[in-house]
């Protein structure tokens, strides 16, 4: 029987209590080789594209204010006039003022508020989509960048390696067990290494670099990667959970809500607000004072019946994007699922191969230094010991980065759930 590391332990543990108590599967430890939540709240949340989406869910608040305030306002009208009598040449200096306002009537007032609120809604779920890019985009670095050290680390090895092989072709030359050719491929062979040492050099430099910019991170020199692991719920519960939690989804069905209240809200402005004033004068040589009322109301046409057709279909277009949107999520945490799954036998058979061709290398080595095997064989066995190396470790980069996606798009580490 396999034994589980205490990684795998932890993770089948959790995995049994979470199946137990599905409610509290709110959060998981976050691995080891990735930041901890505190730091990589922080890096998040300084992301451009998280504080724009959080200005914008601001924005949407006072938005929201201002509907459930109304957008019609207090009009005051002031007028002054001077009359002159015929019959006496009296002047009469008279005035009047007045104070209207719209009224929202047929239930508008109660729209406009749903509206507002569900704009703060919106508003919410955008920050919770941009928290979750970036918190992707955060963790794909990460990895990209310990994953670049140890490729970079390996490279510089098969230079030591090659260097040593040339002094021992230099050694065996002056002896005369080695001939001019042996010399020329030693030599290539440190050329090769030392071009590959170079492009990993240029390729971690770039990841450094990246995630620097965007998100002013360093990862710690040394970090290493864990062995990848499994996923610890079968693709049905975390698809479910996927779709839970998925913030694009939220957003485009608020969208759709948001369509379908803005339907009736145009659908109850076809009656009309009325807008109703009072107002006061002073004339006839002030011998005459007036105070009334007025009320004005606009007479629908066919404005408003055609606007009111508009934002239902508007509303149609929104529930097909939803049913798209809804489509693409849940496809996505499929394919998600089963990349997490073949990256990770990827993973095992890139290791197995590394450690085949390894020994190779090793008897390889052995058996040039016993003369029974030529240098050419050796400098074969030794390239593809280190392509296998390279791509075991690409094979477990790859595997932990969709092992990462899966509980980012889950909302599983980093305090993301709280969206």
């Amino acid at each position: 029987m396999k034994r589980l590391s205490s990684r795998a332990w932890a993770l089948t543990l959790l995995s049994a209590a979470f199946a137990a108590v599905p409610a509290l599967a709110q959060e998981l430890p976050t691995p080891a080789f990735l930041p901890s939540t505190a730091q990589a709240g922080a890096w998040i949340e300084a992301d451009p594209m998280v504080a724009r989406a959080r200005h914008a869910a601001e924005a949407a608040q006072h938005g929201g204010a201002a509907l459930a305030a109304s957008p019609h306002e207090w009009t005051a009208r002031l007028q002054g006039q001077r009359r002159r009598y015929q019959d006496s040449g009296a002047r009469s200096n008279e005035w009047s003022a007045q104070l209207e306002r719209p009224l929202r009537i047929n239930g508008k007032a109660e729209l406009d508020r749903r509206i507002g609120d569900l704009e703060v809604e919106i508003g919410r779920a955008r920050v919770g989509e941009a928290r979750h890019e970036a918190a992707r985009a955060l963790a794909e670095l990460w990895t990209g960048v310990i994953v670049a050290q140890r490729q970079l680390a390996l490279a510089r090895e098969q230079v030591v390696l090659a260097q040593g092989n040339l002094e021992a072709v230099n050694k065996r030359q002056r002896a005369g067990d080695a001939s001019r050719l042996d010399l020329g491929l030693a030599q290539a062979e440190i050329g090769d290494v030392g071009r590959e040492a170079s492009l990993a050099a240029t390729a971690l430099a770039k990841l450094k670099a990246a995630l620097r910019v965007r998100f002013a991170a360093e990862v710690p020199e040394g970090a290493t990667l864990p062995e990848p692991q499994p996923p610890i719920w079968p693709e049905p519960r975390w698809r479910e959970r996927v779709m839970a939690e998925a913030d694009p989804l939220k957003s485009a069905e608020g969208e759709w809500r948001r369509a379908g209240v803005t339907a009736e809200r145009v659908r109850a402005d076809r009656v009309p607000d009325p807008t109703l004033g009072v107002f006061t004068a002073n004339e006839a040589l002030r011998n005459e004072r007036v105070i009334g009322l007025s009320l004005s109301i606009p007479l629908s046409g066919r404005y408003r019946t055609e606007r009111a057709l508009q934002a239902g279909k508007e509303a149609d277009a929104l529930q097909a994007v939803l049913d798209q949107v809804r489509r693409d999520i849940e496809l996505e945490a499929a394919q998600t699922y089963a990349e997490a799954g073949g990256s990770l036998e990827r993973w095992q058979l890139a290791q197995r191969t590394a450690a085949l061709a390894g020994e190779n290398a090793r008897l390889s080595q052995r058996a040039y230094a016993l003369g029974e095997a030529d240098l050419q064989s050796l400098l074969l066995a030794r390239r593809q010991a280190a392509a296998a190396a390279r791509a075991a470790l690409e094979a477990q980069g790859d595997a932990l980065r969709w092992e990462t996606r899966l509980l980012i798009d889950a909302h599983l580490i980093w305090d993301l759930a709280r969206d």
